[in-house]
């Protein structure tokens, strides 16, 4: 899954989220967000709009093959 696809899963579940309304949310116009899923070209402070427009807070790991585990 990419993370145009998990925005838009995310979206439905928060309650059917519109892109233009998440657009709104996260202050930028529906064109400029339509941009970004059809490049699939998010930055992290992009995604932390996003989460907070959808009431979430965002959490970038990386995690080891071998263990499963955070590489902290």
């Amino acid at each position: 899954m990419d993370i145009r696809e998990y925005i838009s899963l995310c979206r439905v579940k928060k309650g059917n989220i519109s892109e233009a309304e998440l657009a709104r949310r996260t202050g930028q116009t529906p064109q400029n967000m339509n941009n970004k899923y059809k490049r699939n070209t998010f930055k992290v402070a992009e995604l932390e709009k996003v989460a907070d427009a959808l009431g979430a807070d965002l959490k970038i790991e990386f995690i080891d093959r071998e263990t499963g585990e955070p590489i902290i």
